[in-house]
């Protein structure tokens, strides 16, 4: 099963180290490009 993922399962799962289970979970995870800037990009200022 394919999922689309927005900002906020990304940053609760990683807080708690389990990102993983999105793959575990699904067969595909899509995330968009504005959801990427957000929590890849944009997150790297909180780091």
């Amino acid at each position: 099963m394919k999922v689309i993922v927005n900002a906020t399962p990304l940053i609760a799962l990683s807080k708690i180290n389990q990102l993983n289970l999105l793959n575990e979970l699904f067969s595909e995870v899509i995330i968009s490009q504005s959801v990427y800037n957000e929590v890849v990009i944009q997150g790297q200022k909180f780091v």
